[in-house]
């Protein structure tokens, strides 16, 4: 039994390696192709995915901790600080993309087509699941509510990842300077819906 949670803990871990490391690729690429194509939606979803990777590493420090038998008040008070700040962050980077495609908005500023931008969130809708549905299924295995729910960013990051695909396909084939600052603001939907949950399971853990 001990030997079985031991492996399962094992492929969390892998799974999280891979997953960070993903998010690592996602956020140069996303960021990179946003401001060079002055897409506000571009580098929101960049920002996100380097929370993905505080997250990932937290998580990653919390397995390993639980790996080498670690007391859980130790664990638990690592998720709840990991929650605390991830869910801060969010709502800050919700704010900001508010302002910035408002200001986009009322000046028509307009972004430019990005293909590195295309081809990183048709990637991401791809993986995503199968992320989710992998770390979702771990969690249950070893009991962790931490890997199930960092499993259920996963899926919010396909949704990011396809209003961003819509948003650069329209841009790039019908140029309308609005797409992106609206579809950035659907995107702020996603990401505040996930900064207030990681703020209460935070305080809820408290």
């Amino acid at each position: 039994m001990v030997n079985s949670n031991t492996d399962y803990i094992k492929k969390s871990l892998q799974t999280e390696y891979f997953s960070t490391a993903w998010m690592a690729f996602e956020f140069v690429v996303a960021l990179y192709s946003g401001i060079k194509a002055g897409s506000i939606l571009l580098i929101a979803f960049g920002l996100d995915s380097f929370l993905e990777i505080i997250s990932g590493s937290t998580l990653i420090w919390r397995l390993k901790k639980e790996f080498n038998g670690a007391p859980d008040e130790e664990i638990q008070s690592a998720e709840r600080k990991s929650s605390l700040m991830v869910g801060s962050i969010l709502l800050l980077l919700s704010v900001y993309v508010i302002g910035v495609s408002l200001f986009n908005l009322f000046t028509h500023q307009a972004s430019d087509s990005s293909l590195s931008g295309i081809a990183i969130a048709v990637a991401s809708v791809i993986l995503m699941p199968f992320l989710t549905l992998r770390k979702r299924s771990l969690g249950k295995a070893i009991n962790s509510d931490a890997l199930a729910e960092d499993g259920m960013c996963n899926i919010t990051c396909a949704y990011m990842a396809g209003t961003v695909l819509i948003g650069a396909i329209l841009t790039a084939l019908f140029n309308l300077w609005w797409v992106d600052s609206i579809a950035a603001l659907v995107l702020v939907y996603f990401i505040a819906s996930e900064g207030f949950e990681s703020l209460q399971n935070g305080l809820k853990k408290a």
